[in-house]
């Protein structure tokens, strides 16, 4: 028998073979990946660090419950059943309100979506379990439910105050991302970037704001931030920061990701990298696909270590998503994505929740030393760090304004 016609037989046993273990249901490599990434995230929660599905409660429906069924909205990118197929374990739940409420109600607009997280996670509880502490979400993953954290969404919820700061902390947000893409009177935002506007970075009461959280235990979120906030909060914080929803600057130039010098700062740090998924994020540009997200996570892997990147999909809150990560059902396959790409159990399991987890271990830690030592700051921001249209009564001497005080009238 020649060599070629030897070859022939074998090549056709082989496909003959295969055919058989295809009818047989014999699972192809895809599917056993996928039953790997499957076991892995019953071990560890999967913890999203940026859902927006509030702001579509209120955008949608007014934050009017009753009339929204979370086990079957299909107009949006989450629901419950998409949630448990993506195996997520644990999610920080966005409280966002829009800049136009700066210098008006935004300390009221916050509470009001504050209220509406406490309550779907209330209506859905035998899903969601409101978590606080690193123990809360272990108790809930243990339990087989979604720990549901909250992160306040942009510093205009203060109000320039450190005790509606504390306030928030005690209704359970547990990081607040310093801006949204607004200016505070104390802290620069990432649209400063690439303008010839003077880069401020922190205020001295921006400064306090960061102490403080430090002080409570608050994740300091620098996502939406410009660099040089970025860098002044990173030299800052004694605890390690997290970029809730933000991606690689080096793969797509947007000013809402991260460059490399920041991202080196960030490990020294301790803090972490939430990628994003939003499409002008990834690719800056329309067409974005799952490898495209997974490249993100590499590079950061390949800059600064596994140690220091988590998942922050941006559901909810992004017009776009990439091709493959159309909504939080999508999870498992990037995860798949990730492990061919020769991650290994223990980086997956830290990019799916334990870098997270660690990053709020040690911010409990901090918090416990630095309360043993320090009371809450009682600071007031300067008349002069505020803006002309800010309206409030006090000042930021402490003192009463009259009510004709025609220059910060409402």
């Amino acid at each position: 028998m020649s060599n070629t016609v030897r070859a022939h037989i074998i090549s056709g046993a082989i496909l003959v073979g295969c055919a058989l273990g295809l009818a047989a249901g014999v699972p192809t490599q895809n599917e056993k990946s996928l039953a790997a990434i499957e076991d892995l995230l019953k071990e560890v929660p999967l913890i999203d660090g940026h859902n927006d599905l509030p702001w579509q409660l209120f955008n949608r429906a007014r934050n009017q419950l009753e009339t929204v069924d979370l086990y079957d909205w299909p107009q949006v990118h989450t629901d419950i059943p998409r949630l448990r197929k993506g195996m997520v374990g644990g999610q920080f739940w966005a409280l966002y309100v829009s800049c136009n409420t700066q210098y008006r109600d935004g300390v009221r607009a916050c509470l009001d979506q504050a209220d509406v997280i406490h309550r779907f996670v209330e209506k859905y509880n035998e899903t969601f379990q409101l978590a606080t502490t690193v123990n809360e979400i272990w108790d809930a993953f243990n339990k087989g439910k979604i720990a549901s954290l909250i992160g306040m969404e942009g510093g205009h919820c203060l109000d320039s105050s450190l005790a509606t700061l504390r306030m928030f902390y005690d209704l359970g947000v547990r990081y607040m991302t310093v801006t949204h893409s607004c200016n505070t009177p104390w802290a620069d935002n990432w649209m400063m970037d690439g303008t010839p506007a003077p880069q401020v970075g922190l205020t001295p009461f921006g400064r306090d704001v960061i102490v403080e959280m430090n002080r409570l235990g608050m994740l300091i979120d620098l996502s939406h931030v410009s660099v040089a906030t970025m860098r002044e909060a990173l030299e800052l914080s004694v605890s390690p920061v997290i970029f809730s929803h933000s991606s690689v600057f080096s793969i797509c130039n947007s000013y809402r990701n991260v460059p490399d010098d920041i991202l080196e700062l960030t490990k020294l740090n301790r803090g972490i990298v939430m990628v994003n998924f939003y499409n002008n994020y990834v690719t800056c540009g329309n067409n974005a696909a799952l490898k495209d997200v997974a490249d993100h996570i590499d590079y950061i892997k390949r800059l600064i270590g596994a140690d220091y990147v988590g998942i922050g999909g941006d559901y909810d809150g992004v017009s776009r998503t990439p091709t493959g990560l159309e909504d939080v059902s999508k999870y498992p396959d990037l995860f798949v994505e990730l492990r061919e790409r020769f991650w290994t159990d223990m980086e997956l399991k830290k990019l799916a929740g334990l870098n997270l987890i660690r990053v709020l271990e040690e911010n409990e830690r901090v918090s416990k030393e630095l309360k043993l030592r320090m009371k809450p700051l009682e600071n007031i921001i300067p008349n002069g760090e505020l803006v002309d249209r800010t309206c409030r009564t006090i000042g930021g001497s402490g003192e009463i304004r009259a009510a004709e005080d025609s220059e910060h009238q409402c």
